[in-house]
């Protein structure tokens, strides 16, 4: 099974969505503001990717970081500070029993599920 993490006003969490639906692929959508974070694997995401990997760096929440929390950012503060802003982390998260994937590109999707590209 599935676990899409994400934000469902976010256009690429939309766009993750609607290519599994018209896939037919089951996925269980985690809201990171509707059903919290203390079910987020967002340790274990940093642990294993790095911070570098795990927050978007590009988003508006990073820019709205100040310049010594984004020269002095390291996994713990990226813990601390996602778990408080979940839209630092890059989206949508694709999660399954042994795969864990940033960001959607139909062609890592249909990797992921075993679609034809």
């Amino acid at each position: 099974m599935i676990t899409l993490y994400g934000i469902k006003n976010c256009d690429t969490v939309k766009k993750a969505r609607k290519w599994l639906e018209k896939n037919g692929i089951d996925y269980h959508f985690h809201d990171f503001r509707e059903d919290g974070m203390q079910a987020v694997p967002l340790k274990r995401w940093l642990g294993e990717f790095g911070w570098q990997e795990v927050l978007n760096r590009r988003s508006t929440s990073w820019r709205a970081l100040s310049d010594e929390q984004k020269h002095c950012m390291d996994n713990d503060t990226a813990l601390v500070l996602a778990s408080e802003t979940p839209t630092l982390i890059r989206r949508p998260v694709t999660s399954t029993a042994n795969n864990t994937r940033f960001g959607f590109k139909e062609a890592e999707f249909a990797q992921l599920t075993g679609q034809p590209n």
